[in-house]
């Protein structure tokens, strides 16, 4: 069971003041814990942290380049994890939680930036518009993506008033999700190896990341992160096979990037290692043991039905599976 923090254990105490207060008003409101409400909450934050880094007197090509790599977003399923893992785990900080979701999601954001540069994956769209790099410059996008990766530690810092001593082991997370030796950076960095086993490589490019949303989900709740590792892990992983597979069945408009770069570039794939009948298959496998490793909570039946919904858009029976199987 998630250990709750202490400030969430009711008391089965009330002060005459509590009485007469639920007396004029009636019994609070229940926090709205819907997927819609939990994106709103997402998009908010972050439009928040995008404004704060426009302030007077800064470039003004480096602003908008930053707001075109962060809206519209795509799925915002990282963010959506960690909020969705702090409320299983009690979300007695939201101002932290939202903080912690906006982060990731501008970690991973800046981390498609750099993906895309001319030297690595030189792609012309991200998400269905032009790159940053092919919309403002190459020099532009580097900057972008490192102003995105300091962004993201500074509104972390800034949200933990209410619980300083949370904000340490919530900023070794994230970092560590993104670092070296085994974080997005690294996974990036394989690419430029002569040989790199393929799980090590996945987990580090996606999968780290991934389980930095769940843990850090639970420490901005106030508790235990490490019941929720492996449910990041398998998630992360499940979404870089789907991606491997996306890219040799998936056509530019449901990746809404250019599709055959891994074989292209010689990178490491699930799909050319296994066949995309076997990567379906891995994916499959996958998406079973991260709803297997989500924590019994109050939460878990939502965070469930996030796995499977992503599953279903990831590697929709219509389009990649029936592509897959006349491949």
């Amino acid at each position: 069971m998630t250990r709750l923090h202490d400030s969430q254990r009711p008391s089965n105490a009330r002060t005459s003041a509590d009485a007469a207060s639920i007396a004029r008003t009636g019994p609070p409101l229940r926090p709205d814990r819907s997927p819609l409400a939990a994106l709103r909450r997402i998009e908010q934050a972050l439009a928040a942290a995008v404004t704060c880094g426009e302030g007077p007197g800064g470039p003004p090509l480096l602003a908008a380049a930053i707001r075109h790599a962060v809206f519209p977003g795509g799925a915002r399923i990282r963010p959506r994890l960690c909020l969705a893992v702090a409320q299983a785990c009690g979300d007695d900080d939201p101002k932290l939680a939202d903080a912690a979701a906006a982060a990731i999601e501008l970690l991973h954001c800046a981390s498609l930036v750099h993906d895309d540069l001319p030297c690595f994956d030189d792609a012309p769209t991200r998400r269905g518009m032009p790159s940053v790099h092919s919309r403002f410059g190459e020099r532009i996008a580097v900057l972008t993506g490192d102003a995105l990766i300091v962004l993201s530690f500074q509104i972390v810092a800034a949200a933990a008033g209410a619980t300083p001593r949370r904000l340490a082991p919530v900023l070794a997370a994230i970092a560590r999700g993104v670092g070296t030796p085994a974080g997005i950076v690294a996974g990036q960095a394989y690419e430029c190896e002569p040989y790199v086993a393929l799980a090590a490589y996945q987990r580090a490019k996606t999968g780290s990341l991934f389980a930095a949303c769940t843990e850090v989900g639970a420490l901005a709740a106030g508790a235990d992160p490490a019941p929720w590792r492996a449910f990041g892990l398998y998630l992360g992983e499940a979404y870089q096979v789907a991606d491997d597979v996306r890219d040799v069945a998936a056509s530019i408009e449901v990746m809404g990037k250019p599709a055959g770069r891994d074989v292209a570039l010689h990178r490491p794939s699930s799909a050319s290692e296994l066949g995309l009948g076997g990567a379906i298959a891995h994916f499959d496998r996958l998406v079973a043991q991260a709803i297997e490793a989500v924590p019994e909570c109050d939460g878990a039946a939502l965070l469930r039905a996030i796995v499977r919904s992503e599953s279903a858009r990831l590697v929709p029976e219509d389009t990649v599976r029936v592509a897959a199987l006349a491949a």
